[in-house]
């Protein structure tokens, strides 16, 4: 198996995974939703839909591109969540504090994943540079 199949199946079931585990741990991400955002828990639910659905989609031609947008949109919509998780567990001083942190940058990493397999990117990937 060619490492971008690896790379490709490997995030469709991280995304896929994480969407399922919405629903069987819903109060894991409850907490780190912001005290903003009204309906906290269809919030949680309608994340986990849109995970499942868009690493589903990774795994077709045809939606592939679509997905990786809507990964990259969802990723920057989650990130206020990233950054509640961070500021509760300093102001805890929660011995995790470090894995939360981690989550800030990760996010970016999650982003640049994504962007590889937008239609772009696949460009970009065989275009010839310009050498003169």
């Amino acid at each position: 198996m060619k490492i971008r199949n690896f790379s490709l199946y490997a995030m469709a079931f991280v995304y896929i995974f994480a969407g399922v585990m919405h629903f069987v741990k819903a109060e894991l991400f409850l907490g780190i939703v912001p005290e903003f955002l009204p309906a906290p828990l269809a919030i949680v639910y309608i994340s986990g839909i849109c995970e499942f659905a868009f690493g589903s989609m990774l795994l077709y031609p045809k939606t592939r591109n679509a997905a990786a947008w809507l990964i990259i949109l969802l990723l920057i919509a989650v990130f206020p969540a990233n950054i509640k998780m961070a500021m509760d567990y300093q102001q805890q001083q929660n011995s995790h504090l470090w894995i939360a942190l981690l989550r800030l940058p990760l996010q970016f990493v999650l982003i640049w994943w994504a962007w590889l397999y937008t239609n772009h990117a696949a460009r970009a990937a065989i275009t010839p540079h310009n050498t003169d």
